[in-house]
């Protein structure tokens, strides 16, 4: 029942698997994770295989039930799990496929080790934060880093958080376990300027490497994230009090765009210093595509605006996947895409022609519940009837047929999801939970989450936009279209061009005579990376670009 013993043959770390933490210091939302996927795409152009991986200390097993206004998004994997949004970072600067595996909370690590107890696997011992905990956590860190040669590993939360202390403890013992020479500690923290003063000020950095130091680890880096470029001498001040190399103290001021930090920290020669710290060797790379990027971003050709109609718009990063899978639309003809963030609940027919008088595209994005839909519903009427280029995106999908269904075909529609005593007498679900799901009590275990083939209509338009017969897409949803009123809006113009053949489940509709109206059941932006951006949007954007120059 004593400590964690790694054994190499049970862990496969044969190959000397590298490992790099990232903590942050402070405040929360400095750019840990952006940090992090930075390093990781410099790394990767070194030619070494990453794994990512985050912990998140909150209790929630995962963020599926938090409110976006709480957490930001929910970013889905492949293999359905729905996790924090850095995990999107990581998948957009980086070539790793993540999985369930490269996700772990507090509540999924307590949850495991209740069941154990429960089992009797413990013999009857007591159970501890220390070690079963923090074995745990341990064990999940490592069967998430086979088979790579450098794991970077993001703890959640700030340091100092009386929740992130299992996770803090965990890696502690992860360096005595797997060796000095195989794990580094990057301390990501704030230095903030005093505008009274006129200068940026160190003291809270000493003060969070002095908690993390308390807790057993030093930091081999620190990322000094500032409003304002670090002077030499604060540099200095900061190795000297915080026990740092000079070298490994690294200044991260605020950039115009996100994609300008793996070229900064390129620049500070950050993976050159990881690399040798990991006893790893150096190769020369090729950081072109970045600047490709970072000059359509500053340099840009033309330019358009875009809104995102949804009902969680007072936080922005809700839509963070969407946002960035827009702007990667744009990169490739240079086109710098502005985008505005409409509550749809402030959308009516009075005002619907002022509030889009200036923009070139439409996205109705993911959502759950009737709150906005009617503006929504607006939305999709006024893009549809003004030849103006719309992308609705899972809800933004429903949203479409409703419109569709009320306006074309004269039908009382509504979706299953805003069913009420109110609404009893609405017949026409045309949006509806499958005969598997209905039968399911509450709302566990109805989504539909993770990446599904759809077989795409030859001759659609978005059958020319993939330019494939098959795609596979990441969802996360519980209503689909309901097929009893299939025929009636096909008959009025409405194109099913894309189907999930198990179940015959609707997954992309159009309209043919239209510039670009595509409403599609998954979440094409989840796949959308700045040197990949997602067909979808790409080709919005040129059609919205094309629209607006006629």
């Amino acid at each position: 029942m004593g400590i964690l013993l790694l054994k190499k043959q049970d862990h496969q770390l044969d190959k000397k698997t590298k490992f790099i933490f990232v903590t942050g210091g402070v405040v929360s939302s400095i750019g840990k994770g952006l940090t992090a996927s930075s390093l990781a795409s410099l790394l990767e152009a070194h030619d070494y295989k990453l794994s990512m991986m985050k912990c998140d200390p909150y209790i929630n097993v995962d963020p599926g039930t938090m409110s976006p206004y709480q957490h930001g998004e929910v970013y889905v994997t492949d293999d359905g799990a729905e996790t924090d949004l850095d995990l999107g970072h990581y998948e957009r600067f980086t070539n790793v496929k993540l999985s369930k595996e490269h996700s772990l909370t507090a509540g999924r690590v307590y949850e495991k080790v209740i069941a154990k107890e429960r089992r009797g696997d413990y013999l009857g011992g007591t159970v501890q934060v220390i070690p079963h905990i923090t074995n745990e956590i341990k064990e999940r860190i490592l069967a998430a880093s086979k088979d790579v040669d450098i794991s970077i590993i993001e703890i959640g939360g700030t340091v100092g958080d009386i929740e992130g202390l299992p996770f803090i403890e965990a890696i502690r013992q992860l360096k005595k376990d797997l060796g000095d020479e195989n794990c580094i500690y990057i301390h990501v923290t704030y230095v903030p300027f005093i505008k009274a003063a006129g200068e940026l000020k160190s003291k809270p950095t000493q003060h969070s490497v002095k908690e993390l130091r308390s807790v057993g680890i030093q930091p081999d880096f620190l990322i000094c994230r500032s409003e304002h470029p670090l002077p030499e001498e604060l540099k200095k001040k900061v190795a000297l009090f915080c026990n740092v190399e000079l070298g490994h103290v690294v200044g991260a001021p605020d950039s115009n765009h996100i994609y300008q930090v793996p070229l900064k920290l390129a620049k500070e020669k950050l993976d050159l210093k990881v690399l040798k710290s990991l006893r790893l060797d150096s190769k020369k790379t090729d950081l072109s595509r970045w600047n490709g990027i970072v000059d359509s971003l500053e340099n840009p050709k033309n330019e358009i605006r875009v809104a995102i109609v949804g009902k969680y718009v007072n936080l922005k990063e809700s839509y963070k996947s969407v946002h960035e899978a827009l702007v990667h639309g744009g990169l490739p003809e240079k086109t710098r895409v502005h985008i505005s963030y409409v509550d749809s609940e402030t959308i009516n027919e009075s005002n619907i022609q002022e509030r889009f008088s200036n923009v070139q595209a439409l996205v109705v994005p993911g959502a759950f519940g009737q709150r906005g839909s009617e503006g929504m519903i607006q939305t999709v009427k006024y893009a549809r009837e003004n030849n103006i280029p719309y992308l609705g995106i899972c809800f933004g999908l429903h949203m479409a047929v409703v419109e569709f269904a009320r306006n074309e075909c004269g039908l009382q529609a509504s979706s299953r999801e805003f069913e009420s005593s109110e609404e009893a007498k609405i017949t026409d679900f045309v949006i509806d939970l499958m005969e598997d799901q209905k039968q399911k009590s509450g709302l566990g275990g109805t989504m539909r989450l993770g990446a599904f083939p759809c077989e795409l209509k030859t001759g659609s338009h978005v059958h020319k936009i993939y330019a494939k017969d098959q795609i596979y897409e990441r969802h996360r949803h519980r209503y689909e279209f309901n097929n009893k009123y299939k025929e009636q809006l096909e008959k009025q113009g409405l194109v099913f061009s894309g189907h999930y053949k198990k179940g015959e489940l609707v997954e992309v509709i159009e309209l043919s005579d239209h510039p670009f109206f595509i409403a599609v059941q998954f979440h094409p932006e989840f796949l959308s990376k700045p040197r990949a951006p997602h067909p979808l949007f790409q080709n919005l954007i040129e059609v919205a670009l094309k629209e607006s120059q006629k």
